[in-house]
């Protein structure tokens, strides 16, 4: 069987270059050839999205909130099929997959909310004042509105909840932009059956046929004619720095350059406060090997550095912490590139003057040549910061260990680290007040600051920031998660001296969608 791109409501081109999934855990590799897409598929699929943008940006929020939600609901009830394609796609346990669907449709659900209250447009409102002196002052009114057609890149490590309709679908929608996705090469059948449902959706909601296009297809060709193409007005985008920043600099190169939201590359540190009893570290211990190896090391917040006070107390955590990851199982990343990647990261890691090597990751990988063991290397804070390559993530179950002497050290520490999506503090309450200066630097460096919490588990909420300073992210301004991630694909626009029947309702007098405003 042969399946093509979705450019709109029909097919797209049946290609000689065609590419398979594999099984990262089995090696074998599924019947259905996927086609890569013809530049005549591209094209077609940004002027459907450029054709679609201004009955996009028309629709109410009650619109795009039936649609978000009826989506929700055919992926709800695809999660069986779902939990077929997607583990012989991915070797993903049939757990996760249903556990990553309701994340999903829950998103989808969340960003309805928020469209049909209406409050997120940011609206405000300054009323003239003719008799001001020396000048008078016009009426003004301004709020949130579409940016256009936008590109968004599946990531390899969360098919469902960062792919066809995920969070930077979701987001995109719900502010009112068309949106072209570029499907993973690793689990394209899992985004057609996504892919299909978007389709039914739009239609079933009465949406434009450009609202959705599924292109399949390379990076380097399809998913940069994507990007360089002139109606596409901003991407999101999650995986590798390289990957991220090649994206970045070709929509910053465009005659209109564009903003691209990629998140990208983070170690996400981990820093032990001195002082704490071993009841204390013990439990650091068990919860580090837990959130280091949980999905294969695979998540963007695993914490692949932590700073630990050296001493007996330290010494004690490391060596429980060696021998709990000596106990992990090697388990299939989700593809070889992913894989290799890791072993290439491990291997430079290595080989660094004063790294040592205390639990080795198996060479095994397993009969999809997929398979990956944890790693824990450690080193000390003079060494770490005499070497900027010890920051480089290394994606997946290791973890790098560095001991250092005084709490000055922190400081020296915080401050050579790269932009970061989230950074962790293990202590006690009262010592927070000692180390402010520490957490005012951290918090210049990551997106999420985290307190006796391990940062993998991300909270789907209107209060999370997923996101955080270069090369965390290309704009440390944003989120991807939650519902300020709506933000990345609106502007403002301002509305001046216009008769009260011509302005959108956000904006009129009487103020007939009842909803939060700055007036003045």
């Amino acid at each position: 069987m042969t399946e093509s791109s979705l450019i709109g409501f029909t097919k797209g081109s049946v290609t000689d270059a065609t590419f398979n999934a594999t099984n990262p855990a089995t090696g074998e590799t599924s019947e259905t050839s996927f086609c890569h897409a013809s530049g005549e598929d591209v094209s077609n699929a940004c002027q459907l999205a450029s054709d679609a943008s201004l009955a996009m940006a028309a629709l109410s929020g009650a619109q795009k909130g039936s649609f978000l939600r009826d989506l929700a609901d055919r992926i709800d009830g695809l999660v069986d099929q779902l939990v077929v394609t997607m583990t012989a796609e991915t070797g993903l346990p049939e757990p996760r997959v249903r556990g990553e669907t309701g994340r999903t449709t829950f998103q989808l659900r969340m960003f309805a909310d928020l469209v049909e209250s209406g409050d997120w447009v940011d609206a405000r409102i300054d009323r003239a004042q003719p008799d001001r002196q020396p000048l008078p002052k016009p009426d003004l009114r301004s709020m949130l509105r579409p940016v256009g057609p936008v590109v968004v890149f599946c990531a390899s490590n969360f098919p469902l909840a960062f792919s066809v309709a995920g969070g930077d679908s979701a987001s995109a929608w719900a502010a009112g932009c068309p949106v072209i996705v570029k499907a993973h090469h690793a689990h394209p059948g899992t985004a057609l059956l996504v892919g299909n449902a978007v389709v039914d959706s739009v239609r079933a909601s009465g949406l434009p046929e450009g609202a959705f296009s599924l292109i399949f297809g390379d990076g380097r060709t399809v998913g940069q004619s994507l990007v360089k193409h002139p109606a596409i007005k901003a991407v999101g985008f999650t995986g590798s720095r390289a990957g991220g920043r090649v994206l970045f600099d070709l929509a910053s190169q465009r005659d209109e350059p564009i903003p691209v939201y990629a998140e990208m590359s983070s170690v996400n540190p981990i820093f032990i406060l001195p002082g704490l009893g071993n009841e204390k570290m013990s439990e650091i211990a068990a919860g580090l090997q837990g959130s280091a190896t949980l999905g294969v090391g695979q998540f963007c917040t695993n914490p692949g550095i932590v700073f630990y006070p050296r001493g007996a107390g330290g010494e004690s955590m490391v060596s429980e912490y060696v021998e709990k990851m000596k106990e992990s199982t090697s388990a299939p990343m989700l593809h070889k590139g992913i894989r290799e990647a890791y072993a290439e990261g491990l291997d430079s890691l290595e080989r660094l003057d004063g790294v040592e090597v205390l639990v080795s990751s198996a060479n095994d990988t397993g009969q999809g040549q997929c398979h990956a063991g944890a790693c824990v290397l450690s080193t000390d804070s003079k060494t770490f910061l005499s070497d900027e390559r010890m920051v480089e993530e290394v994606f997946g179950p290791s973890t790098l260990l560095v001991s250092y002497e005084t709490p000055s050290d922190l400081l020296r520490i915080a401050d050579f680290l790269e932009g970061q999506l989230t950074a962790s503090l293990f202590g006690e309450e009262m010592q927070l007040s000692e180390f402010e200066e520490l957490l005012d630097l951290l918090e210049t460096k990551a997106g999420r600051l985290l307190f006796n919490q391990f940062p993998t588990g991300v909270e789907v909420c209107p209060s999370v920031v997923h996101g955080g300073p270069y090369p965390a992210t290309t704009d440390g301004r944003s989120t991807s998660v939650g519902t300020g991630a709506i933000l990345r694909f609106a502007r403002p626009v301002c509305y001046q001296g216009f008769p009260d029947h011509l302005l959108p309702d956000e904006l009129k007098e009487g103020n007939p969608m009842e909803i939060s405003r700055h007036e003045a």
